[in-house]
């Protein structure tokens, strides 16, 4: 065969399969007519989806930040926004989802916004008031501080008076020295350490952490809460102990995994477990993880914190 008689060849193939296209284009025209409409719909329905999802996950990134300021948890909405990452992913990879499927998983980041738009506000509300109450506790201190040096001074100003009598000068000093010894305890009562939102979650074997009232079955609990800000608290290394107390009034105690005694305006306490920690003066959060072998009884349990002789917070948990 000439390669005249192959171009010939080649040219009759293409044009045999230009004809047939040609033929498919025209029955979808007279037969499916919209087709072609139904592939852009969804075309824009995966560009709207993946706008609509882009900005939801900006507006989860910038609720985290504000409730990061404001010193809450921002678990659900990390897990929030790895799930669109995902849900852009599948889009990506599956085209043609169904807009049923998708306003649904829309409608659940709405309504989590929404929710965490009410704990942001919620959490203003308490900074607010820590805030002004850490104000009054610094007023309070500088009155304190200010009549401890009052109370020195004058003390040394007593001494170096001349033509008070030696039994004069002595009573004077026991007194003063009373007064001095109560203005230091109001001090340091004010420097003691305060614990805010105590909350309690339950972890299953799998790890999985849900609130205690919903769990099944609890293998172990998280205690977490936050230390408020007070400028009288030294910024160093600091134990915070742990009670939990069963509906009977027993306090949870196991020594082998760390429990103890400690003492109380002079009693002795059992605690669950202990911690030591680096004070911030920071509204840092503190957590504990305490895990025990035999069920816990039903009813309410109570929360006891305790660091430096000082009750510093309370909570509760039920178990049903």
């Amino acid at each position: 065969m000439s390669s005249r008689e192959k171009r010939l060849e080649r040219l009759v193939y293409l044009l045999t399969i230009l004809v047939f296209f040609l033929a498919g284009m025209l029955y979808i025209e007279k037969y499916q007519p919209g087709f072609w409409v139904l592939e852009q719909q969804q075309e824009d329905f995966v560009e709207d989806a993946q706008e609509r999802l882009d900005s939801i996950s900006q507006q989860l990134q910038v609720r985290m930040v504000q409730i990061k300021r404001l010193g809450g948890r921002v678990n659900e909405l990390e897990k929030a926004r790895l799930q669109i990452e995902g849900d852009q992913k599948e889009l990506a990879e599956h085209p043609d989802m169904g807009q049923a499927a998708f306003q649904k998983k829309l409608a659940y980041y709405l309504r989590l916004l929404g929710l965490k738009d009410q704990e942001i506000k919620k959490l203003r509300r308490e900074n607010v008031v820590l805030i002004a109450r850490n104000d009054s506790l610094s007023r309070e201190a500088k009155l304190l501080q200010d009549g401890l040096s009052n109370v020195q001074k004058a003390l040394r100003d007593s001494s170096e008076t001349f033509g008070i009598e030696k039994k004069e000068l002595s009573e004077r000093s026991r007194v003063l020295e009373v007064r001095n010894q109560e203005l230091t305890e109001k001090v340091t009562v004010a420097a003691a350490l305060r614990a805010e939102g105590v909350n309690v979650y339950a972890i299953s074997s799998r790890g999985k952490e849900t609130g205690v009232q919903k769990a099944k079955r609890i293998d172990k609990i998280r205690v977490i809460f936050h230390l408020q800000n007070n400028p009288l608290a030294t910024r160093e290394i600091k134990t915070i102990y742990l009670r939990i107390i069963e509906p009977t009034g027993n306090t949870l105690s196991d020594y082998s995994l760390g429990s103890g005694t400690v003492m109380f305006k002079g009693k002795e306490l059992v605690y669950t477990a202990k911690q030591r920690i680096f004070y911030e003066n920071n509204h840092q959060s503190v957590e504990f993880i305490y895990a025990r072998s035999t069920a816990y009884r039903e009813g309410k349990h109570e929360i006891e914190l305790y660091s430096e002789g000082f009750l510093i917070g309370l909570g509760t948990f039920e178990v049903r």
